[in-house]
């Protein structure tokens, strides 16, 4: 009971909004409708450091939970929205990457990454391959790819879903944090999601000036690569959110259990098999 009573403790603390909301100081737009809530910034930010553990200095525009889901009580995804001010970001290179060469190259990194992850007493965590296989829609400039993380300890897998929107000057990033258990259910929504994000007007691809904005210095395989938006904090949330659930579990419930313990059928190194592009033709996020 406790715990119960300190779950609602925080919960009257935090401010969930649907409806249309401007987001970075009128970047963009978020139209949360019926079956979402949206935490703004300082909210997600104190769930995201304070509530769920992160490491400080976290810019978050907000989080998106889906119906039934909230910062104390979390369902099967939340997604983190953020924006970086990068610049605008060329295309060019999104018709000849070889995302099987890609592959080989994070994997790559990632073990040379668990080699300092050990020296600072972090759980290692092994990239087993793509969840999603990276998509870029050169009409509608998003970008989308899914990984799976084997973590260190951890029978259940770690999925690490990314969304890039291009627009003028920078990128908005929508990343889902959650267990592999949830790839079908972020599957089933992620059109949804991408219908409520948009940019306001002068700050959509579309409206690049040349000789007044700046180039990332990043393509798109670069964002895939994370060689720019990679942060050590993003795994720090899914861990933490991990271990925040399980503190959570003897109070609330069989069904957050079921998350956290749910088990993939084989064990054996994921296999991707490949995805549609989405078809639910939602709202065009510019």
């Amino acid at each position: 009971m406790d715990e119960l009573k300190k779950m609602d403790s925080i919960e009257k603390t935090l401010h969930y909004k649907t409806g249309a909301i401007n987001i970075g100081d009128n970047i963009a737009t978020i139209a949360v409708p019926k079956g979402f809530t949206f935490l703004e910034s300082s909210g997600a930010k104190y769930v995201l450091e304070d509530l769920w553990g992160n490491q400080k200095g976290q810019s978050p525009l907000g989080l998106l939970f889906p119906e039934g889901s909230t910062a104390s009580n979390p369902a099967d995804y939340v997604f983190v929205v953020e924006y970086e001010p990068m610049g605008y970001v060329k295309d060019d290179d999104a018709d000849k990457i070889n995302y099987d060469d890609l592959l080989k190259e994070l994997r790559e990194s990632q073990a040379k990454a668990n080699i300092d992850r050990k020296s600072a007493g972090l759980l290692t965590m092994d990239m087993l391959g793509w969840a999603a296989k990276p998509y870029y829609d050169k009409e509608r400039k998003l970008l989308y790819w899914a990984k799976e993380y084997k973590v260190e300890g951890d029978e259940a897998h770690t999925l690490n879903y990314d969304i890039r929107i291009l627009g003028r000057k920078g990128v908005l990033i929508l990343q889902a944090v959650s267990s592999m258990a949830a790839l079908d259910s972020v599957n089933k929504n992620v059109n949804t999601v991408l219908s409520m994000v948009s940019f306001t007007e002068g700050n959509k691809y579309s409206d690049y000036n040349s000789k007044t904005d700046a180039v990332a210095a990043w393509t798109i395989g670069g964002l895939v690569a994370g060689k720019v938006l990679a942060k050590v904090g993003f795994f720090a949330v899914i861990l933490k959110f991990l271990k925040f659930i399980i503190l959570g579990v003897v109070a609330i419930g069989g069904g957050i259990w079921r998350f956290i313990t749910g088990r993939r059928k084989k064990e054996e190194e994921f296999v991707y098999q490949p995805q549609p592009a989405p078809t639910d033709n939602p709202s065009e996020p510019q």
